[in-house]
Formats: structure tokens, C-alpha cells, sequence
């Protein structure tokens, strides 16, 4: 792999900046991989090269757009296990859930893409008007650490299918998927200039991106406060801003759901990849008269959480990222008992036997009250909280009561209900009863979520202008 180079005009370049940056692998907190971090005389190169491929690339067909996209997922899937060990190293994520979950989701993706464009028609007539959409021009895109194939695919799929030519700034604290990410587009023959790869932190490299003269529109996925300063850098220059930002996102378990299923289900899905999942449902809402033998059912799965060395067979969660995330959600916890939270699971500290590495104890709080910090701030670790509500109003107020609004949740069997409660709530996207992933459905958020939507058609649209040509012949 080429930690040290950038991926430039189809080709890997060393670096103008002599900056380098240690990876560090949070299973041990040792070092695993040493980066370089782009100055702005890199993303220059970088944005000079994409300017450069995107008149001829804009104007290709859809066909060749399939083809090219048909041998990257081609060769992404001969990668498949390359790229899991790469994810299990950067981020501690279990080896099966590398490959399973975050090498899968990449692929899944392209291939939902890749099925969207070939439903999609770029021109349509009203009348004497021509009604065009295509391609907005160079796109700077700049992915999280936490689902690094997710939003990479996310992002570079659809500004293919568009016709973009881009830019693509993986997270410098996991950036070895990334750069495998690169050698896989290169070996699929993607034309020189029309994707570019650098590495860089956000306050140097993320900033001359989101501003670049040469960026038509900056794809951002990150947290809200990053997200902010990212808007505001982009402003200067007009260019679309699309964002996937943080969340809190509220999981109401109504009193005719089946409690066994509904709260071990909502455990799981928080615990996931170590509690660093956006849209993950922190905020467990259930009637206060089941709310005791909810904590009871949810310490019983937080046990069978089983944090530890991601290669173990026995591991369901690895280590959250980086000591700063592990200082942040241990800080986080404190809080939750300072406040006067039930802990029903976990706590502070690393779980037992473990010594190394950024392990977080799967936590349960419950008795969690609106206005406390584990109920307002994003956690971005394994920590749940539980909250008792009266009636089903009360449920709907306390979930909507946030300034984030990415993703939630309902179960219950009347389905009437339900759906009156899902309709309700102030989301982008609304889980019901726990179903299977629709990688076709829209997926971003409302208030402080962010705006735009990804997947499939969805993603293709953001990377699209519309535009009319009026008159006869």
C-alpha cells in the first residue's frame, strides 16, 4: 500500500507537504501505519487534476459509466478480504464484522448505484422545454472513520454515476481503507483526473477542500460541529454543501410491543461497531410502567456484549477509535451517574481483563430524564440510555425534543399506531420494528442532522444540476 503518496491524475505522487501523521491501531495503541497530510499546494494538485478530467468525463455515457462502475465493484470484491484486515486494524473492529458489516456495506452500495443508474433517465421532455440533469462538476469528498467503505461508496458511487469528477479526503484517523480504496479504482481503469485520493486532517486539508475555488460541491459526513465550519468555508464560493452530520436518534418501544425482542434488539443495534454509529438508537423511550423490566432485559444483553481483541472469535465489539473518543464517552458516563442516572450495565473504566487498548464497558443508564448530558449529547460509543415516558404523546415530544434529527424508531404490534406515531416524528429516516436495511431508501436528516440525501437514485441526485433548454427544435 502507498501510506506516504497521494493518488493524483491516476497516478501515486509523493507529497508536496512533509507533514506525516502515526496511525495508531486502537485494539493495541501502537502505531500501525505512518500517513502524509496534504498541505494546500496537494489539494491544488488534486483539484487541478479533477478540473482537468471533468469536460471529457461529464460528457460520457451512461453505458460507460455502468461498465467502469461494474469493474470497480469487480474489483472491490477481489479486495474483500484485503479490506476487511485493513478496517481491523484502523478502527479494532472484529473480523467478522469487518467483513460482514463495513467491507459489505461497501459493496452493497455500489451495486445499489450502479442498479439506480440503470433505471435513470438524465433527460426528460415538458413540452417545448428539455428538462436535463447532469453532472454539478467537481466534487470534494471528505468521509468519517467510523463506516469507512459505507461513506466512501456513498459518496463516490453516486458522483461516478453523475458524471463528477471528485476528490475524496478519507478520515486521517482510519485512512488505510482508503488508500486500498484508491488502488482498487486504480486497477479498475478509472480515467486519469476523474477520482483523486489525499490524506489530510480537517483543519488544514479539510478546510482548503470545503473552500477550493475548483469544488463545485462539498459532500461532507461528520459530526455537526465539524459540519458547521464546513457550511461556512463553503459559503464564499456558493458551492452546494451536502452534509450527514450527527445524531440522538430515539427508539420508542410502544406497550403492546414484545419487550424480550424490542429492548435486546435496541441493546445490539447500539452496542454495533461500539456505539459509533450516527443514526444508532441511543435513546430508548419506553412506558414508565415497563421501565424496570426493560433495564432488566437490556443488562442481560448488555452482558452478552462482548468486548475484546478483534481477531477472537468470541468478540462482538472491538475498542472505540482513539484515546480522544475513549476520554470523551468515559467523560460522558461520568456525567450520566453525576446526574443522577440508574447505571444498570457497565460503567467506567476499561471491562475487565483488558488493559490495552480503547475499550468502553457496554453501558446501560437508566431512569435518563430529559435536560441530562448522556440524554442531549451525541455519545458516539456503547452507552444507552432509558427513558420512561406516560402516554404516547409524551413519547413523541421527548423524541422530537433534540437538535438532531438523522434517524428513529418505533415498534409496537398495532400497526395503525404505529405509523401515527412514526408520521410524528421529526426524522429523516423512521425505523419500524426493526426491519431489513433498505439500501434504497433516502438516507440523511433533519435540523442539525444535516441535508441532502444519500443512497442510491437519492445520492445521484446531490451530485446532479438541472438544467432547461426552452424552445423548438
Amino acid at each position: 500500500m502507498h501510506n506516504e503518496d497521494f493518488y493524483i491524475n491516476g497516478a501515486w505522487v509523493k507529497p508536496n507537504s512533509p507533514a506525516r501523521l502515526d496511525v495508531i491501531n486502537p485494539a493495541t495503541e501502537a502505531p500501525c501505519a505512518t500517513i502524509a497530510l496534504a498541505n494546500q499546494a496537494d489539494v491544488d494538485a488534486a483539484f487541478g487534476a479533477a478540473r482537468a478530467a471533468f469536460p471529457a468525463f461529464s460528457q460520457t455515457s451512461k453505458a460507460e459509466r455502468l461498465a467502469l462502475m461494474r469493474e470497480i465493484l469487480a474489483q472491490y470484491e477481489a479486495r474483500a478480504q484485503d479490506m476487511a484486515d485493513a478496517i481491523r486494524t484502523e478502527m479494532g473492529a472484529p473480523a467478522a464484522f469487518a467483513m460482514d458489516a463495513q467491507v459489505w456495506a461497501g459493496s452493497a452500495h455500489i451495486g445499489a448505484t450502479i442498479e439506480a443508474l440503470e433505471k435513470m433517465a438524465f433527460e426528460s421532455r415538458r413540452s417545448d422545454t428539455l428538462i436535463m440533469h447532469e453532472a454539478i462538476g467537481v466534487a470534494a469528498l471528505i468521509t468519517p472513520w467510523n463506516w469507512p467503505m459505507n461513506q466512501i461508496a456513498c459518496k463516490v458511487a453516486p458522483a461516478l454515476a453523475a458524471g463528477c469528477t471528485m476528490v475524496l479526503k478519507p478520515s486521517e484517523i482510519a485512512p488505510l481503507s482508503g488508500l486500498l480504496f484508491s488502488e482498487i479504482m486504480h486497477k479498475a481503469g478509472v480515467p486519469a483526473g476523474v477520482y483523486n485520493m489525499i490524506n489530510g486532517d480537517g483543519p488544514v486539508a479539510g478546510n482548503a477542500m470545503s473552500g477550493h475555488a475548483e469544488a463545485d460541491m462539498v459532500s461532507f459526513t461528520g459530526s455537526t460541529r465539524a459540519g458547521i465550519l464546513v457550511a461556512k468555508n463553503a459559503a464564499d464560493t456558493v458551492k452546494r454543501v451536502a452534509q450527514e452530520l450527527g445524531g440522538k436518534s430515539a427508539n420508542i418501544l410502544l406497550d403492546d410491543v414484545d419487550l424480550e425482542d424490542a429492548v435486546t434488539g435496541g441493546v445490539d443495534a447500539v452496542m454495533a461497531n461500539s456505539g459509533q454509529s450516527c443514526d444508532a438508537p441511543t435513546r430508548m423511550l419506553v412506558p414508565a410502567h415497563l421501565h424496570d423490566r426493560a433495564c432488566d432485559i437490556a443488562a442481560a444483553a448488555a452482558a452478552a456484549t462482548i468486548a475484546g481483541d478483534p481477531q477472537a472469535e468470541t468478540t462482538t465489539i472491538g475498542p472505540v477509535i482513539s484515546q480522544q473518543q475513549f476520554d470523551k464517552v468515559q467523560g460522558l458516563i461520568e456525567a450520566g451517574l453525576e446526574d443522577g442516572a440508574r447505571l444498570v450495565a457497565g460503567g467506567p473504566g476499561r471491562p475487565a481483563g483488558l488493559n490495552q487498548g480503547y475499550y468502553v464497558r457496554p453501558t446501560v443508564f437508566g431512569e435518563v430524564r430529559p435536560g441530562m448530558r448522556i440524554e442531549r449529547e451525541e455519545i458516539f460509543g456503547p452507552v444507552l440510555s432509558i427513558m420512561p415516558y406516560e402516554t404516547e404523546d409524551d413519547a413523541v415530544r421527548m423524541a422530537n425534543d433534540t437538535v438532531y434529527g438523522l434517524a428513529a424508531y418505533v415498534q409496537g404490534k398495532d400497526m395503525a399506531r404505529v405509523r401515527r406515531v412514526a408520521r410524528q416524528l421529526r426524522a429523516g429516516q423512521v425505523q419500524i420494528n426493526a426491519p431489513e436495511w433498505d439500501l434504497f431508501a433516502p438516507f440523511g436528516g433533519y435540523k442539525q442532522s444535516g441535508n441532502g440525501r444519500e443512497y442510491a437514485d437519492w445520492g445521484i441526485h446531490d451530485f446532479l444540476e438541472v438544467k432547461a433548454l426552452i424552445g423548438h427544435g
